[in-house]
């Protein structure tokens, strides 16, 4: 039976368990209240952005037809001169509003490529805090064993049962 009272340090925690998913349930929210929703408002408002902008070249595109009208009416070989006004304002208008899209674009890019970055960094972390778990408890393991007196047979089941345990977490961390 001694060889059950060692294996208390490597037992799994119900309420620790339970708890840790709670803060990581609180954490999730306060991250989507904090994070989310201003990023998500910061969008919109680029959204709404670059709609005026749109709206805006419009209202200009609309504004040199009726010029050009006018002038058609008045100067016959005016008409070229206006169209070209007319092209060169709806290309710098399509040409911000594509710049603005672009914009918006990098933006959201780098939000997402920051978020797989901090994601793999705390998987990092994680795999650093197990793998420092496990070394402590080989090394009470180890002071255990030489504090006691066994023989060979039972040196030898310590041994594979501990093998044992370390290749089922690594596995369990994959």
């Amino acid at each position: 039976m001694p060889i059950f009272e060692n294996l208390d340090v490597i037992s799994v925690n119900f309420w620790q368990i339970l708890i840790s998913l709670a803060n990581l349930t609180i954490l999730f929210l306060i991250l989507k209240k904090f994070l989310y929703k201003p990023v998500q408002k910061m969008l919109d408002a680029r959204r709404d952005e670059i709609d005026k902008q749109y709206s805006d070249a419009q209202t200009a595109k609309q504004s040199a037809e009726a010029k050009d009208a006018e002038l058609t009416s008045r100067l016959a070989n005016a008409k070229q001169e206006a169209e070209g006004i007319v092209k060169e304002a709806a290309d710098i208008a399509k040409g911000r509003g594509d710049k603005i899209i672009e914009d918006a674009r990098t933006t959201a890019d780098g939000i997402i490529r920051q978020a797989e970055v901090d994601a793999e960094l705390e998987r990092k972390r994680a795999s650093e805090t197990i793998k420092t778990q496990i070394i402590d408890v080989s090394t009470a393991l180890a002071e255990k064993m030489l504090e006691r007196e066994i023989n060979a047979d039972d040196h030898n089941a310590l041994i594979n049962e501990f093998i044992d345990k370390i290749g089922e977490d690594d596995d369990s961390d994959r």
